[in-house]
């Protein structure tokens, strides 16, 4: 514990105290935060790597076992807030371990985008705080409609982030891409010929030439009844039983099989669905006894 929470405080506060574009401005004049930038800012890595996903809970956690580590913890609200406004010394502090490690200079990149759901009723869609940014989408990997953002991400195959950006579902992830390469060209810049791993959804002679332009070199898969490209052997096809962890329940258990009729209903509410091979345990369970009847009310 001690390790883990020493090593990022350490490494934050000593590119808070170098980078002074990263500070935050405050008057000379007034009340200093009881909890500085650097312990704020540790405190949020904590929180990601111990896997909470509500501040209530971390703070929780925080004031029983991490009570030696910092002079003050602020309430939900107030770390909320001062999250919220170091949202930019957070972004950029992301890339600082990675540029540490060597597999920053990794030449091969992987970029694709994943939904992000932020609500599915109609008074989140109109009233909630995302209106404006979010919106409706398609994702053909879950094969649904969702409303919220899309992540574009662009990592190594070791799973260090690069780049990253949260954007309306309804705007091209091939524009993403490229407006993502453009705002910082260092990316490309640095490296002589990287090789980015993309998807179908990144077919586009423009983006390529795009890339092209940066010595970069794209390894997608072929559409359908297209040549083979280059670096297609890199490429492993992924089923959809291999993504989602089981058979679908409405199509055949093994390839060339006929669809199973379903059995018919059972009438009597007490007895217990008969499991099939081909659903995988989603047969419901065995209905359990009948309850005895009371013999007085409480």
């Amino acid at each position: 514990m001690d390790t883990c929470a020493t090593a990022p405080y350490g490494k934050i506060d000593d590119e808070l105290a170098t980078n002074s574009s990263l500070r935050i401005w405050r008057p000379e004049v007034g009340t200093a935060p009881r909890l500085s930038d650097a312990e704020l800012l540790t405190m949020a890595v904590l929180q990601a790597l111990f896997g909470f996903t509500s501040e209530t809970r971390f703070l929780r956690y925080a004031n029983k076992h991490l009570g030696g580590y910092t002079p003050y913890l602020p309430h939900q609200s107030g770390c909320n807030r001062r999250l919220r406004k170091s949202q930019a010394q957070l972004n950029a502090l992301i890339r600082v371990p990675g540029h540490d490690t060597d597999l920053w200079d990794e030449d091969n990149w992987v970029i694709d985008s994943t939904p992000v759901e932020c609500g599915r009723s109609g008074p989140t869609v109109k009233r909630g705080d995302r209106a404006e940014s979010a919106g409706y989408g398609y994702c053909a990997g879950h094969s649904r409609y969702f409303w919220g953002l899309r992540l574009h991400l662009v990592c190594t195959p070791c799973g260090v982030p690069v780049t990253f950006a949260l954007a309306n579902p309804k705007v091209d992830e091939r524009e993403v891409a490229r407006d993502l390469f453009e705002i910082d060209p260092d990316l490309l810049g640095h490296r002589p010929g990287p090789v980015i791993l993309a998807g179908k959804d990144y077919v586009s002679a423009e983006f390529e030439g795009f890339l092209a332009t940066r010595d970069a070199q794209p390894i997608r898969p072929a559409r359908k009844g297209a040549a083979p490209r280059l670096g297609a052997r890199f490429l492993k096809p992924l089923r959809a039983p291999d993504r989602v962890g089981q058979r679908n329940p409405q199509r055949p258990a093994r390839t060339g099989t006929t669809r199973r009729a379903h059995p018919p209903r059972c009438r009597d509410p007490g007895a217990a669905a008969t499991a099939r091979p081909d659903c995988c345990q989603l047969a419901q369970p065995p209905q359990s006894t009948a309850r005895p009847a009371f013999t007085h009310r409480l």
